[in-house]
């Protein structure tokens, strides 16, 4: 038999190893899970997503088309697991190009907390002090950010935004419809493609293509280099079927046309539904970069840096960049990404063949002005234009000669 002595001394070192291990284990507290398609989303502490919980805090959040994760294609509804993790509702739509978000942001029709502005952008917002700083403390998830994507040019020390998504402007093409590889930015402007030619319905993009074409930098503030770029935009466009955004998926996924500039991770999307879609991708290509910020006047600040930092959560950006099929600055989430993706050289490509690729920076105010001039003027003619003013015009100066010949009759009974 034991004496007291023996058990006393068992029950001291069990007790001991318990504590031991409950000090090895972190408080139930401390970290939330939640399931999704059969893995584990580990985020902060409940502590601090749960700090606003029941405040009735909504965020409004303002982004590009197609570009987060909905919960489609198995991947995370990120609003949603957003909402039922922090308890702020998210009040979500969608833009098209920058100039239109910038539109609305300077109108100020509507209040955002959280926008998806790209590079050159964030630096006008900036400029125009349509954006404020942020809270880094409330966003610790910048530390998963890679090196590369830090301090930049449109933003030095990262003062007003995180990155969100990156990538090159490509060419993509229907290998059935072209017959061949495309091998040259030339190719736009090949007329036997006549009315199979999509192009970028925003002015940015667009003469980034032509000053590609022309070999100049996209970045020129040269007004006779500009306005070159916009005669070949002239040129093209009567071989242009027409200027797109998001229209471009439903166009060349269901073979409405043949070729077509636009974001290489939008190509994966599109290429996952028709898969005669090719791609090319120009050395001197456009590499841009998306980012986040919180406007000026946005209601909800603390909120909107908690939206920021859940994208940078590695298991939820990795989900978001494999729906999108856009690269992900987050060093953690490429590292979970499928090898497929995360070996794909389109998407994240070595960096000796990102050394000839230009990146966008904000345009002086008079540059940026003759550039919307030389755009309204190349679009000024365009069919759909022409198509509803041309009837309006007729129906107009009918209108004129009949109530002129009406006033001519009056005045011939009078005398």
């Amino acid at each position: 038999m034991l004496n007291k002595k023996t058990v006393k001394g068992i029950l001291s070192f069990q007790f001991t190893l318990i504590m031991v291990l409950l000090l090895l284990i972190p408080p139930v507290s401390v970290v939330a899970e939640t399931q999704h398609d059969g893995k584990n989303i580990q985020t902060y502490d409940r502590q601090y997503y749960g700090r606003l919980k029941g405040k009735d805090i909504e965020i409004n959040v303002y982004n590009w088309g197609e570009y987060l994760s909905n919960g489609e294609a198995g991947q995370m509804d990120i609003n949603g697991e957003f909402e039922k993790l922090t308890g702020i509702k998210v009040n979500y739509s969608n833009y098209e190009t920058n100039e239109g978000m910038y539109a609305k942001l300077k109108s100020g029709a509507n209040s955002y907390d959280v926008i998806f502005p790209s590079d050159y952008m964030v630096s006008r917002l900036i400029q125009e002090k349509m954006v404020q700083p942020l809270n880094y403390e409330n966003i610790p998830n910048f530390k998963y950010i890679g090196k590369g994507f830090r301090n930049p040019d449109y933003d030095p020390g990262n003062l007003y935004s995180v990155p969100y998504m990156w990538g090159r402007v490509c060419i993509i093409y229907n290998k059935k419809m072209i017959g061949h590889k495309i091998k040259s930015i030339d190719e736009l402007w090949n007329t036997k493609y006549s009315g199979e030619i999509l192009m970028f319905k925003n002015s940015r993009d667009a003469f980034a293509i032509a000053l590609e074409k022309l070999g100049y930098n996209i970045n020129t503030e040269n007004h006779k280099e500009l306005e070159e770029a916009a005669e070949l935009l002239k040129q093209q466009k009567p071989l242009v079927q027409a200027y797109v955004m998001d229209q471009i998926f439903d166009k060349m996924q269901g073979n409405e046309a043949a070729i077509a500039p636009y974001y290489i991770g939008d190509y994966y999307v599109m290429k996952g539904v028709n898969p005669d879609l090719d791609v090319f991708i120009p050395k001197n290509t456009n590499l841009y970069i998306d980012a986040v910020c919180i406007p000026a006047d946005a209601k909800n600040k603390e909120a909107a840096e908690m939206y920021i930092n859940y994208l940078n959560e590695p298991q939820v950006a990795a989900s978001n960049a494999e729906y999108i099929m856009y690269s992900s600055p987050n060093d953690e989430a490429v590292k979970l990404l499928d090898a497929e993706i995360r070996n794909d050289k389109n998407l994240y490509p070595p960096e000796e063949e990102l050394k000839e690729t230009q990146s966008f920076v904000n345009l002086s105010e008079n540059t940026n002005l003759f550039m919307d001039q030389l755009w309204t003027d190349i679009l000024s003619q365009d069919e759909a234009y022409l198509d509803w003013v041309m009837p309006v015009f007729v129906i107009f100066s009918v209108g004129v000669i009949f109530t002129n010949s009406i006033r001519k009759k009056r005045k011939k009974r009078e005398m």
